[in-house]
């Protein structure tokens, strides 16, 4: 199954490839999107055999998008997972992990899409300081790239960094590529504590305000507090209503009885509210 036109995913939830019992709970867990995992997830010696569920699980068409992340492009199973798995039609897109440069978007672009008629999504994650640093030229590498994202965890060990605060630089240089690209804002990393519920809202307020628009998942109870904190709130929605009608009504920049100012940025950004509240519906 794919996403119908236009919807824009908040949550997308993690499952290992090697237990397809998880995977089935993950496709019936309300996740916009499900991503199957055949790399951090899956230990060497269980390798094959999650590739082999998961090709068997993408032979039909699930409920709800999958995307598959494969083992790291310079590892010895990489070709052997796109091989698999490229040209299956229940698979909505490849997470390439550990990208470092637009030539190995290009790469599996070239061994990937053409076997699924050239339209396969590529969504690269960015896990490394060179692959930060080449944020915009792998987002711009290939039409097939319709995303790219920041894996915090290898990203964090790379860079040495100990508080969160070390990570906004990176996170806000993705956001910008992803725009310059005109590719979809990126979701947020995921968050590794799934008890601390209030320590994740807090983290999807600050990603919200940087820029990201939903955000992964590695487990079902994360889910409804990622939703919260990116769908748009009823008075925000209000608010948008109120800037769109006034510009409808006298177009140019204005200010409106509360005091708030309107002009061409404003509208824009209302219109955005307003068409992610429509796409939730």
């Amino acid at each position: 199954m794919t996403a119908s036109p236009g919807f824009a995913p908040l949550t997308w939830l993690y499952a290992p490839g090697d237990r397809p019992e998880v995977v089935g709970k993950a496709l019936l867990s309300g996740a916009d999107v499900v991503l199957i995992d055949l790399e951090d997830a899956v230990a060497p010696d269980r390798k094959e055999y999650a590739r082999a569920a998961t090709a068997e699980r993408l032979t039909g068409r699930p409920p709800v998008p999958v995307h598959v992340r494969v083992n790291a492009l310079d590892s010895p199973w990489a070709r052997a997972d796109l091989a698999a798995l490229a040209a299956l039609p229940g698979l909505c897109g490849l997470r390439l992990p550990k990208v470092m440069s637009p030539s190995d978007v290009i790469r599996v672009a070239e061994r990937a899409a053409p076997s699924a008629g050239g339209t396969l999504p590529l969504y690269a994650l960015l896990e490394t300081a060179l692959g930060v640093e080449q944020a915009f030229t792998i987002a711009s590498a290939h039409p097939a790239v319709r995303g790219i994202a920041l894996g915090e965890s290898d990203l964090r060990a790379d860079l040495g960094v100990r508080e969160e605060a070390g990570l906004d630089w990176s996170r806000a240089r993705v956001v910008l590529a992803a725009r310059a690209a005109a590719l979809p804002p990126p979701a947020q990393s995921v968050y590794p504590d799934t008890r601390d519920i209030e320590g994740l809202a807090a983290s999807c307020a600050r990603g919200r305000a940087l820029g990201f628009l939903g955000r992964a998942a590695i487990h079902p109870r994360q889910l409804p507090v990622i939703e919260r904190a990116y769908a748009p709130t009823a008075d925000e929605i209000s608010r948008a209503e109120e800037v769109v009608k006034a510009a409808a009504r006298e177009p140019g920049a204005q200010a409106l009885p509360d005091g708030r100012f309107v002009d061409t940025a404003v509208v824009r950004e209302a219109r955005r509210t307003l068409s992610l509240a429509r796409r939730r519906r």
